[in-house]
């Protein structure tokens, strides 16, 4: 770490804030949010935290940390939520939500208008949604306007104007769609609570709203003013038409937002839907997608969903139910209290009525995000990436290189040999596709690469042979030219040579050499090209070496525990599972390594290591 960064990180207060990542040219890279803002920030540098691939390369640039001190974490989360949108950092999780579907506003001004909208405004109009089916918005509109009389028009309706007589009434009075505000026909007073009504319908309340219409109407009627009691009888009459299109699903009538999650890895994108459940019956649905997701766990992705939904909300429920828990659920209870008063409990349902109504919600987001990756890929079809086109021109193919399958071997000291293959699809990995290999022929010493690559290469198209595909339209092989030879060797046993071009890539000059040729094709250090070659062997290379080591210390976990004559593979799987680690065990008391696996086999793991620690210097 910079030593310039190391007194920054040192001077960061511990009070709740927003921190940004920059590098060196200044620009942003990561917003995040933090109850302890020195916690927080330092423990990106710590090398003990398990970051995600996204982020170890984000650390990896960070120049520069700049720190908003907040009162409370929700307002950090407030403010994090428009820096991320304002600012888009690139390795911020990108939550691309429903901002361009419409609203319906109940504009702050005298006699408010109620009107769609795409555009929500901050300046203290109440807006609802937003929609996802337009047609749905549509229909709550026309209710709307066929029960209660609203103004549609656009006029001044300040007291002055009004008391100074400057309008006259419209063709929407004379068909008793508005009481005529513009002329002192409708009092402020009988105003609002018509909007109070809208409200209420807005929000789910039609079965609260219509008791409301029915108590008012018997008032009037035994105040003998039948025609007011007339009109709340029709208001009633098409509040109870438009109720029975609403699906009732939950016998208690309660209110509740219910969240679900749908991930796919592969496509680095992911679905939070959400159903608005007002008075037991769906009343409106929304979905947020969120890109970039790559390693991020599912508790941190519904944490995002719920932050970017809830910080955007104009109604708040009693009850919030999710299909898999969030990262911080009292940051979530804070910034619900905080805006609507009142306690919101969170519930992860896992039987009855309640997980039955996840399920819906579950399947519902597993076909949005369906939907949302066919249509990307519709988009996509006919797009080829710039950098494939440019490899195909490079290296004089005979067609585009849409699939490329790259192999990379990996040993230590001739020891542990293992193998890797990854697929490139228009220039991005496909992870499902990925394969590892144990390299059966082990020799010692470099040498041993060109019979690995051989062997590797030989099984793999064997198989792809055997099963006619699926075909690569370039492959590449890590190595130089004796790598290439032998997995051309491979390539003609199993009767796969000259079905598609293979390369060698040597790595000291990063020159691309084909079978048989003296000379490397030569192409710019700069070339788009080069660099999909170079991100496809990195990845190889990458993927052979975790694999390496998942396999090396499983072998260590359990072969040291395994040489002690008398415990055998059950009693170290024992041991380990419940101490945790070699290292817990080789350190544990004879008692406590008896309360596991009894005294006989506790007195011999313990003389084993007492007398390795004897032996030790």
């Amino acid at each position: 770490m910079r030593p310039e960064l190391a007194e920054r990180l040192s001077r960061i207060p511990t009070r709740p804030g927003v921190y940004q990542h920059k590098d060196a040219a200044g620009k942003v890279l990561y917003v995040g949010k933090a109850k302890n803002l020195k916690a927080r920030v330092s423990s990106y540098f710590h090398a003990s935290r398990n970051l995600d691939g996204r982020l170890r390369i984000m650390v990896s640039k960070v120049h520069d940390v700049e720190v908003i001190v907040t009162d409370t974490e929700v307002e950090a989360l407030l403010l994090e939520n428009n820096l991320i949108k304002s600012l888009k950092p690139r390795y911020n999780i990108l939550l691309r939500d429903d901002k361009t579907y419409p609203f319906i506003c109940i504009k702050n001004e005298p006699f408010p208008r109620v009107f769609p909208t795409r555009r929500p405004r901050k300046d203290g109009s109440k807006y609802f949604g937003p929609y996802t089916d337009v047609r749905s918005m549509n229909l709550m509109l026309d209710t709307i306007r066929s029960i209660f009389r609203l103004r549609t028009c656009s006029l001044n309706l300040a007291p002055e104007p009004i008391a100074a007589g400057k309008y006259e009434v419209c063709l929407q009075y004379h068909i008793k769609k508005c009481d005529a505000p513009c002329v002192g026909l409708q009092t402020t007073e009988d105003y609002a609570n018509t909007i109070k009504q809208v409200e209420q319908l807005l929000n789910g309340k039609t079965g609260r709203l219509i008791n409301l219409l029915k108590d008012e109407m018997a008032r009037v009627a035994e105040a003998m003013d039948f025609e007011e009691a007339a009109k709340l009888r029709d208001q009633i009459a098409a509040l109870e038409k438009y109720a029975e299109r609403q699906k009732v699903v939950s016998g208690d009538l309660a209110d509740r937002d219910l969240f679900a999650l749908s991930t796919d890895r592969e496509s680095n994108t992911a679905c939070g839907a959400v159903f608005q459940m007002r008075d037991g019956k769906i009343v409106g649905r929304r979905h947020i997608y969120l890109s970039r997701i790559e390693e991020t766990p599912e508790a941190e992705l519904m944490q995002a969903v719920l932050e970017r939904y809830y910080t955007e909300s104009t109604f708040f429920p009693k009850e919030l139910l999710m299909s898999v828990e969030c990262s911080d659920p009292e940051l979530i209870e804070d910034l619900l209290r905080e805006k609507s008063g009142h306690k919101v409990t969170l519930h992860i349902p896992q039987r009855g009525d309640k997980a039955g109504l996840i399920r819906i919600v579950e399947k519902n987001a597993d076909l949005m995000l369906s939907e949302h990756l066919i249509h990307k890929q519709k988009q996509s079809e006919g797009r080829v990436p710039h950098a494939v086109e440019k490899l195909q021109k490079d290296l004089s193919l005979p067609r585009l290189p849409r699939r490329i399958e790259c192999f990379d071997i990996s040993h230590l000291g001739g020891t542990d040999v293992v193998a890797s293959c990854v697929v490139f699809v228009d220039g991005q990995p496909k992870k499902s596709e990925y394969r590892t290999y144990k390299v059966r022929t082990v020799g010692d010493g470099r040498s041993d690469d060109f019979q690995s690559m051989k062997e590797v290469v030989g099984r793999r198209y064997a198989k792809v042979v055997e099963e006619n595909g699926p075909w690569p339209d370039l492959v590449v092989i890590d190595g130089g030219k004796g790598q290439l030879s032998s997995s051309v060797m491979a390539l003609v046993d199993v009767e796969a040579y000259g079905k598609f071009p293979v390369v060698g890539l040597a790595k000291r000059l990063e020159e691309v050499f084909f079978p048989g040729d003296t000379d490397s094709v030569f192409i710019s250090k700069d070339s788009a090209s080069l660099q999909l070659i170079q991100r496809a062997r990195n990845e190889a290379h990458r993927f052979a070496v975790t694999y390496q080591r998942k396999l090396r210390k499983k072998n260590t976990l359990h072969t040291e525990l395994e040489e002690i004559e008398g415990i055998g593979p059950a009693t170290s799987r024992k041991l380990l599972r419940a101490f945790g680690s070699l290292k817990r065990v080789r350190e544990a008391a004879e008692a406590a390594l008896a309360e596991e696996v009894g005294p006989y086999a506790a007195r011999l793991v313990r003389e084993y290591f007492d007398k390795g620690d004897e032996r030790s210097p």
